[in-house]
């Protein structure tokens, strides 16, 4: 072989040989920087996560902080294709946690929706027993009719009833404790603004607010911002009590890292 076609194998060679080792050390360069982004995402807590997230770009009706302490973003085990928009991410416990951002602005559009109707116009129905506090104090200081431990059947659907109530808006606390009523004000096709869980369906909900259902300290947050827009908006003249009577040891409680 000539010597100048063996010098441009040997050229090509090396190059080859170099490029192959380049391209491997910017692997493992960008493995690095992977395994250190992993390390760092562990000391950042849930709160943090949300608040750098590009959706947070307007202000939210109470600091982040305040709904994690809440509960209200802790999902269940189980999640139904109706409620999975709504959730940010699984735990490793496979809890799923809802999007926060995204529950502040469906609160705020709930309780636009609430407010489009008089107090005497609503009834709220909140068969669990976790939510009979925050219920009856949203209740007392709305003047929205609320049924908590018993929903009396056919109080919507049967004039002939003693009890009969005519309403043009139905509010539940969970689709599934709450079905009886919630079969009643389909038949008389009036709205339902409903809490959902992530493991509740959303059939004949019309207006769906995401959450934690199941915790008190959650149903507290939400009736309280609920009752807060909705007396703004109606000009009501009642004062709302401080988030410290709608949910126990409130001021003790901290966000969950």
């Amino acid at each position: 072989m000539p010597e100048e076609k063996k010098e441009t194998v040997k050229k090509t060679t090396k190059k080859k040989t170099e490029t192959k080792e380049d391209k491997l050390a910017k692997l493992k360069e960008k493995a690095a920087k992977l395994a250190e982004g992993v390390k760092e995402d562990k000391k950042v807590d849930l709160g943090k996560k949300v608040k750098d997230s590009d959706e947070l770009e307007k202000e939210t009706l109470i600091p982040i902080e305040d709904y994690l302490k809440s509960s209200i973003h802790l999902g269940t085990r189980a999640i139904t294709p109706d409620m999975k928009p709504y959730v940010y991410k699984r735990r490793a416990d496979s809890l799923a946690v809802f999007n926060t951002v995204l529950l502040d602005d469906k609160i705020r559009e709930g309780a636009d929706f609430l407010s489009q109707h008089a107090p005497e116009d609503i009834i709220l129905v909140c068969k669990r027993e976790s939510g009979h506090k925050a219920a009856e104090l949203f209740s007392e200081v709305t003047g929205i009719k609320t049924f908590t431990r018993q929903y009396p059947a056919g109080i919507l659907t049967n004039p002939n009833l003693e009890n009969f109530l005519e309403a043009d808006l139905l509010v539940i606390c969970d689709p599934w404790t709450d079905k009886n009523a919630l079969i009643d004000a389909t038949k008389i096709k009036i709205p339902i603004l409903g809490i959902c869980d992530t493991n509740n369906y959303t059939k004949n909900i019309t207006q769906v607010i995401p959450g934690n259902n199941k915790s008190a300290k959650s149903l507290g947050m939400i009736f309280y911002l609920l009752a807060k827009i909705y007396i703004e908006k109606r000009k009501l003249k009642t004062k709302v009590p401080p988030i410290s009577e709608w949910i126990e040891n409130w001021d003790n409680l901290v966000p969950p890292k």
